[in-house]
């Protein structure tokens, strides 16, 4: 599995200079044990092969039996939470195809819930005493 590395790097556009990652976790429906037995494995190798095309990258990733935590970076211009509902809903969809035991133990994957924070390589507080301090200026 091939992450990129997660120290801060800045990425830019035309018009944009940017550096955005978020903390995303979403559970299994009933927060079921389901992602094991190779489907944890198949369900990494779905993340990474839609980087390019849902416009993310995968910083890091870690899959538990009944939820996931994801570190995504992306352009601010890209609504991460529109990318999460693409991704839960990519995921779910190959997994119930690949995996008959899915549909058999419940009714959709994911919950409809998911959480997301940003990230940042500053404390709120560094950022609030910095615009503090422009006044005087």
């Amino acid at each position: 599995m091939e992450l990129k590395n997660p120290s801060k790097e800045y990425k830019s556009t035309k018009t944009l200079v940017y550096s955005c990652q978020y903390h995303v976790i979403f559970c299994s429906k009933y927060r079921r044990k389901v992602l094991q037995d190779s489907i944890d494995e198949r369900f990494k190798q779905l993340i990474l092969e839609k980087q390019e095309q849902y416009k993310y990258t995968v910083l890091e990733m870690e899959v538990m039996p009944d939820h996931v935590h994801l570190l995504l970076d992306t352009c601010p211009a890209d609504n991460i939470n529109q990318i999460v509902g693409k991704i839960k809903g990519y995921t779910a969809n190959v997994l119930r195809k690949e995996f008959s035991s899915l549909v058999s133990r419940i009714p959709s994957l994911w919950t409809r819930s998911r959480f997301i924070s940003t990230v940042g390589s500053v404390s709120l507080e560094v950022v609030k005493q910095y615009i503090e301090s422009q006044k005087g200026k």
